[in-house]
């Protein structure tokens, strides 16, 4: 039987998009060989790869001005490539930091590219809560760009509300919440994602960036990483991740034909408002994340008695649910609902721990 999967990525992924891709995997469209026996350059592909992107670009409402890249290497590949693309030797670029992911993002600019600033934009509130300060994010006057992550995958914080950069381009990671609710893209001077948690199998980062910002990088960029070079190849320069692009067209059909990104909102604030909700009542269970800053797709929880993780974790694998053992940097718990995840498994939950509380008070 298929598992309730609450890994943080890869992550699950919808059951008609896994059985249309079974069911073409060996033979595509009558062509007598599957997506990954095709050549990249064929016509045949050509034509899957320009729809998905075509499909991407009304699911976000991107505009033209922007380019839209389909590459490999990740989201610590783009922590690289975002300095590279857009930092001068000579110039710097404030982080907003919120988490795990975005202090990553800072070092990895600070330690190998150049002057990154950071903005400790998280504190601990009077109730003992971790909560975003968005008075932190205040953009250092002669900035090249900001940067911030939009949702931490391990800490589980979620940003609503975006700083006013005023003319400097706002960067973001984009990676564990992409589709997940509406977003307006002429905010961003780029956007980065990887694909394993909305959309498809790990192996694919999108960067959707605003073509004035091409033309920037640096003259050591590996050839792979330029956003521009990227673009003049649309994104052909070497082999992509053909299977993943392929899959990811599959899933943005899957996720139009249940309502774009205003119909996965609603899903995912139904989702998450089911764990949240009990979590705040059963005086079992606590999130250390203020309510205005929690994350709709990574619920991270702990056991007020965590001498008893253990027994959750092995109780709920016997109940199929798997993957909710937190991040190793913070421990506890993270129930991830992506996309994919239906509201069957995030009620399965819920039962399980209403059900291990009860068992245990």
């Amino acid at each position: 039987m298929r598992v309730w999967n609450f890994n943080p990525g890869p992550s699950t992924i919808p059951d008609s998009v896994m059985e249309k891709a079974q069911a073409e995997f060996l033979d595509y469209q009558g062509l007598g060989l599957g997506i990954v026996e095709m050549s990249h350059r064929s016509p045949e592909y050509l034509k899957v790869a320009e729809a998905a992107e075509a499909k991407l670009r009304q699911l976000m409402e991107i505009p033209d001005d922007y380019t839209v890249l389909f590459e490999q290497g990740g989201g610590r590949g783009q922590f690289a490539a975002i300095p590279l693309n857009l930092l001068p030797e000579d110039g710097f670029a404030d982080y907003f930091v919120t988490g795990h992911w975005s202090r990553s993002a800072y070092k990895e600019c600070a330690e190998r590219f150049g002057d990154a600033r950071l903005h400790e934009c998280v504190f601990t509130n009077k109730d003992g809560y971790y909560e975003v300060d968005m008075s932190k994010m205040q953009v250092t006057k002669g900035a090249t760009y900001a940067y911030l992550c939009l949702n931490e995958t391990v800490n589980g914080v979620e940003l609503f509300d975006l700083p006013d950069t005023g003319d400097v381009p706002l960067i973001a990671d984009l990676s564990s919440n992409v589709l997940t609710r509406p977003i307006d893209v002429r905010k961003f001077g780029a956007l980065v994602f990887g694909a394993q948690k909305n959309i498809a199998p790990a192996g694919l980062t999108v960067t959707i960036v605003r073509k004035d910002l091409l033309g920037r990088a640096r003259k050591y960029t590996p050839s792979v990483l330029d956003w521009t070079v990227l673009d003049k190849y649309e994104s052909m320069f070497n082999t992509p991740n053909s299977f993943a692009w392929y899959m990811a067209g599959l899933a943005f059909d899957w996720i139009e034909a249940n309502g774009g990104t205003k119909g996965m909102e609603e899903r995912n604030i139904k989702k998450s408002s089911l764990i949240y909700d009990y979590i705040d009542e059963s005086g079992f269970y606590r999130t250390q994340v203020a309510p205005k800053d929690r994350s709709r797709v990574n619920v991270v929880f702990n056991l007020l008695n965590e001498d008893l993780n253990a027994e959750f974790l092995a109780q709920a694998k016997e109940r199929h649910l798997i993957g909710l053992k937190g991040h190793k940097v913070l421990g506890g718990m993270r129930a991830s609902l992506y996309n994919a995840m239906e509201l069957k498994g995030v009620e399965e939950l819920h039962k399980f721990m209403r059900e291990f509380a009860e068992a245990h008070s």
